[in-house]
């Protein structure tokens, strides 16, 4: 079993009672959903909050982007060993995380899955999902795992730190990671903004890393309600950088049918 380490001091934390503590004495309480809270900030909020946690728990509990989820949990279990360790960073409210510990429970794959998100709200719905799965409050820039622990580590639409990832993973892991395309969400940008813009891509080429194999999995999402819509706007960062007038091009919006463009790719820790 994999234990957390100590924000502070790096030691691993061992449970006693109701809480996590290091040799040297520092203490995190777990809460009564059996997550604690490892991020050292004075900052109130941090990451998705609940409205939009929420809006994304309800748009992706419909199947909307099952075709993403089916190609994530089965990347997932082609390189996963017989017994893993899978850290999903960024796992907001654990949709995907939820998907792939049971599609490698499934395959007969011992797996301990793992996932940390800067977000209180993502981590406390997340635990509501799914049993089995080890959360925490924590940064992907300070990864609260010792290094060389995780097989597999997952970065879904969530920040890169490669650093981290090549730190916890061990040698010849797999860092796995799924990205909007260009035309992703596009007709959701038309029905709101008057010059719609085409989301910017990264190159594929990741240092320390070595590419496994890359691809696209594209669908069209036909959304039947208003509800639905505004779910999947507000699951969205356009959300909070819209004006209201813009916003409330969608409340007239009974259906929509939305290009969903994904890259995802597989790379091998050199």
């Amino acid at each position: 079993m994999v234990n957390f380490i100590c924000p502070v001091c790096k030691n691993e934390l061992i449970q006693q009672d109701k809480s996590l503590k290091c040799s040297t004495g520092h203490c995190f309480d777990i809460s009564k959903k059996g997550t604690v809270c490892l991020i050292l900030s004075n900052k109130a909020h941090h990451g998705d909050d609940k409205r939009m946690v929420a809006a994304r728990k309800s748009f992706l509990d419909k199947g909307y982007y099952e075709p993403l989820h089916k190609a994530v949990r089965e990347l997932a279990a082609k390189y996963a060993p017989r017994e893993c360790t899978l850290l999903d960073c960024g796992c907001g409210e654990c949709s995907y995380t939820a998907d792939i510990s049971r599609e490698l429970h499934k395959t007969g794959i011992s797996a301990e899955v793992i996932g940390i998100d800067v977000s209180k709200e993502a981590v406390s719905s997340g635990a509501s999902r799914h049993a089995g799965i080890k959360l925490a409050v924590a940064s992907v820039f300070d990864i609260p795992l010792a290094d060389k622990t995780c097989d597999i580590v997952t970065a879904l639409f969530s920040p890169f730190s490669g650093s981290e990832y090549l730190r916890v993973l061990k040698d010849r892991g797999v860092y796995i990671t799924a990205f909007p395309l260009e035309d992703h969400l596009f007709e959701l940008k038309q029905a709101v903004y008057e010059q719609p813009y085409k989301n910017n891509v990264s190159p594929l080429g990741v240092e320390g890393f070595e590419l496994l194999e890359s691809g696209e999995c594209r669908f069209k999402a036909e959304l039947s309600s208003n509800e639905d819509i505004i779910s999947l706007f507000e699951m969205t960062p356009y959300c909070y950088k819209t004006s209201a007038s813009d916003r409330a091009k969608l409340d007239s919006l009974s259906s929509l049918s939305v290009t969903a463009a994904f890259g995802i790719a597989a790379y091998r820790k050199i």
